[in-house]
């Protein structure tokens, strides 16, 4: 098994306060990508919009989401038995990509063939929408 990413809030609060903290990296992420494509300041005001910044913000937020790699069995031996589970994918492979959010009791979790590395960025978005979108 294989852990990539950094945030697995262990509460609601935890997982709004992580959420709070990467808020100024999202925004410096925006406005220095805008720099990079040259937007003078009429263009910066007309195109970096609030939508986008949050857009970044919530993407930020779900590419650090901490993920698991492995086998069907050591996702159902890490997986805690009273959580609530959300599969995706197919069932005749055998590699699984998963996120355990503690602050909703919630395993979510992909199954991959090859593309671990698509898997996990498949992942991290779905479990942000189902998981953490509602919290944050």
């Amino acid at each position: 098994m294989e852990t990539h990413g950094v945030f697995s809030p262990a509460t609601e609060a935890a997982a709004r306060e992580q959420y709070e903290d990467i808020g100024p990296a999202a925004q410096t992420v925006v406005k220095e990508t805008a720099k990079a494509m040259r937007f003078d300041s009429e263009e910066y005001g007309e195109r970096v919009t609030s939508d986008v910044v949050s857009t970044a913000w919530d993407a930020l937020f779900a590419t650090l989401l901490e993920t698991h790699t492995g086998t069907s069995e050591e996702f159902d031996a890490d997986v805690p038995d009273d959580f609530e589970r959300h599969m995706e994918g197919s069932e005749n492979v055998d590699s699984v990509a998963w996120h355990v959010a503690p602050a909703a009791e919630t395993v979510v979790a992909v199954t991959y063939h090859e593309k671990e590395e698509a898997a996990i960025g498949t992942l991290q978005r779905i479990a942000f929408g189902r998981v953490y979108r509602d919290i944050v």
